[in-house]
């Protein structure tokens, strides 16, 4: 099966706790690790899950509250102090560049390789990354400032041949790549074989969508529908939904309100309050209204299936 998961590296809102350090994810596709979001803290937990952060090439940053990216400086330094050699991509709101080249002009840090910003938008839903197998689409999302979430989003993969249907009619092997892009085949003999009596199926192309702090926001629905899998921040329980309203954040209701309109496969809850120490009101308020809710709880991967 080809990797795709999510593995959380904080959880908390606006403050640390001695439990749960500030948001962060990583994003595992193929092997590529794209880091989502990169609170205080978050390259002390890499080292502590042992992962290789040179292997990260692509960060995006959903917002300008310090919980979100205070440790983004700290990994580019480590990055460059460890002989770095390769490119960093950084996605974020246009003032995040300034703040990443003051820091490095005061610093008087000069990185040894290549730091490529790419400005994100939040009016409209805009595809922000694409390689041959993976898109990745910024979306709008309702917030006290400027805040995007983000849909990573699989291609649709080639057919696969059918190679006993293959050597019984003699397909020569320059025909293949054509006919797993969906083309008939037509022998010497002039006859043809439809595209579904050689191939099968491909894989059912996987989704997962990201939705950084964020008030109760149905128009985002359009752009997560039917994700395999939704993180949704849920800051508070619904007896605290004045607060939340009041912060622009959620409550767990709300996030699974949410998940149940959109028709996910499963929901993943996180930026709690510091104010919770035990969080398994927070997640039974939410499987009360979508059964397939889980904590974002640090270390934790969520793995999503490949289903043909």
């Amino acid at each position: 099966m080809i990797r795709f998961s999510v593995t959380i590296l904080g959880s908390s809102s606006a403050t640390p706790t001695s439990e749960r350090n500030p948001t962060s994810q990583l994003v595992n596709h193929r092997d590529k690790l794209f880091m989502i979001d990169c609170g205080e803290g978050t390259q002390v937990t890499l080292r502590k899950m042992k992962i290789h952060f040179q292997r990260i090439n692509h960060i995006f940053i959903s917002h300008l509250h310090g919980d979100h990216f205070y440790g983004l400086i700290g990994l580019i330094s480590s990055m460059h102090l460890l002989g770095r050699d390769h490119e960093l991509h950084v996605y974020g709101p246009p003032e995040l560049e300034e703040v990443i080249n003051l820091q490095l002009r005061v610093s008087q840090t000069t990185l040894v390789y290549p730091l490529i910003f790419h400005a994100t938008r939040c009016e409209k839903p805009e595809r922000i990354f694409e390689n041959n197998y993976l898109e990745i689409i910024s979306f709008p999302l309702n917030h006290r400032i400027p805040t995007t979430g983000f849909l990573f989003r699989e291609k649709q993969g080639l057919r696969k041949v059918n190679k006993e249907k293959a050597l019984e009619i003699k397909i020569p092997a320059w025909a293949y790549e054509r006919i797993r892009k969906g083309e008939n085949y037509t022998d010497e003999d002039g006859t043809t074989y439809k595209n579904t009596e050689l191939t099968f199926n491909p894989p059912a192309p996987r989704s997962y969508a990201y939705c950084s702090d964020t008030a109760y926001y149905e128009p985002a629905i359009q752009t997560i529908e039917n994700a395999d899998l939704l993180y949704h921040e849920a800051t508070f329980m619904n007896d605290r939904e004045v607060n939340a309203t009041d912060k622009f954040h959620s409550t767990a209701a709300q996030a699974a309100k949410i998940a149940l309109n959109a028709r996910v496969k499963r929901l993943i809850i996180g930026h709690f309050s510091a104010r919770y120490d035990e969080l398994t009101p927070l997640l039974n308020e939410a499987k009360a209204v979508f059964e397939e809710s889980y904590l974002a709880e640090e270390g934790m991967t969520f793995s999503i299936p490949q289903l043909t």
